[in-house]
């Protein structure tokens, strides 16, 4: 995808689809009946479908501007890593009248996108319930799953640019116009200068593959009993990156206020570890990271709720947390976060 396309889907929101249009498509490219309601989504337009015949689906139409060879590189990972571990929580993609995993449509508006229809999920969003040393090591145990399940897919389009993109962090600086003149545009613009110069020259000798790229607790569902991960959610992130990535960002949504806040954090780290473990040097990068993450939502999301007021409420519903969880990090030294997540992964001696 070319970077202007990559901004495109940013900075214009696509046409609002009417119900009456959902039905239509609905039942011509699926022939299923039922009511539709609209879901929240950055780019894509996703509505719950509660078919006639009691089941539930996901209907996803994508932004007009996005490359189709994207949209199809995250319709091929779904179906790859489901083929690979049946039971990963996921959503499954349902197949077409025609057999096609998906297809493009004709809207009412001129113009042309792309349709799909998922599997919907059962469960509890994770932002809504409590936390629990439980949960967070399912979460990093199935994180993992999902990786391991991932690792040998490829795809042309897997590198495609993202601005939810850690591994192209140093793009960001000129989104900090947005951010009013004082000490966070300061500490922000600081970490970015950070991160191009010491921080992704030592991302290209990491072991890469493509990830979920969003493992934040909108994304996350978990069942009754509040610990076991039931849904992984939203693979519009996706992309071939650095593996540590993908637990950069889920850890930047797991920190904790007390004295380390990496230790909520490191119990993701741990279930994740254990199932997929982690080489030295990702542990070692793994806090740089994860501020960088940090930053990056920080960012990103004022950046955006300037330009869609009318949006800023889901725009930056993770934007105080972020920088919360920022400044918190910032307050430990590296050396002591490295020292101890490398113990939360038993990894003895110096570095």
């Amino acid at each position: 995808m070319s970077e202007a396309c990559d901004n495109q889907l940013f900075t214009t929101m696509a046409a609002a689809t009417a119900a009456d249009e959902v039905a239509a498509l609905l039942w011509t490219h699926y022939r299923l009946r039922g009511n539709s309601s609209k879901l929240n989504s950055e780019r894509d337009e996703n509505f719950h479908i509660r078919a006639d015949d009691g089941r539930h689906y996901v209907l996803k139409l994508t932004h007009p501007a996005e490359d189709r060879a994207v949209t199809d590189f995250q319709t091929r990972a779904l179906l790859h890593a489901i083929a690979h571990d049946p039971t990963l929580p996921i959503p499954q993609v349902i197949a077409q009248q025609d057999g096609a995993p998906y297809g493009v449509v004709a809207m009412r508006d001129g113009s042309q996108r792309v349709l799909r229809l998922l599997s919907y999920l059962h469960g509890q969003p994770l932002h809504q319930v409590g936390r629990s040393s439980a949960q967070r090591r399912h979460l990093g145990q199935t994180l993992a799953r999902l990786n391991v399940a991932l690792r040998d897919f490829q795809h042309p389009a897997a590198e495609h640019r993202l601005l939810w993109d850690i591994q192209h962090s140093q793009d960001l600086a000129p989104l900090l116009q947005q951010t009013p003149p004082g000490a966070k545009r300061d500490v922000l613009a600081s970490w970015l200068v950070h991160f191009d110069s010491t921080l992704r020259p030592t991302l290209a000798g990491l072991r890469r593959q493509v990830i979920h790229n969003d493992m934040n607790p909108y994304n996350v569902l978990v069942g009754d009993d509040q610990i076991t991960t039931v849904g992984i959610i939203d693979f519009g992130d996706m992309v071939a990156a650095p593996l540590v990535d993908e637990l950069a960002v889920a850890c930047s949504y797991q920190l904790s206020a007390n004295a380390n806040p990496l230790d909520t954090a490191g119990e993701v780290i741990a279930g994740y570890h254990a199932i997929n473990p982690l080489t030295e040097q990702e542990v070692a990068l793994l806090y740089d990271l994860i501020l960088t993450r940090l930053c990056m939502t920080v960012t990103i999301t004022g950046w955006r709720a300037a330009r869609y007021p009318e949006n800023s409420t889901y725009i930056l519903r993770n934007h105080g947390l972020s920088w919360d969880g920022m400044q918190r990090l910032l307050g430990i030294s590296r050396q002591q976060a490295v020292a101890y997540l490398r113990s939360v992964c038993g990894m003895k001696g110096q570095a």
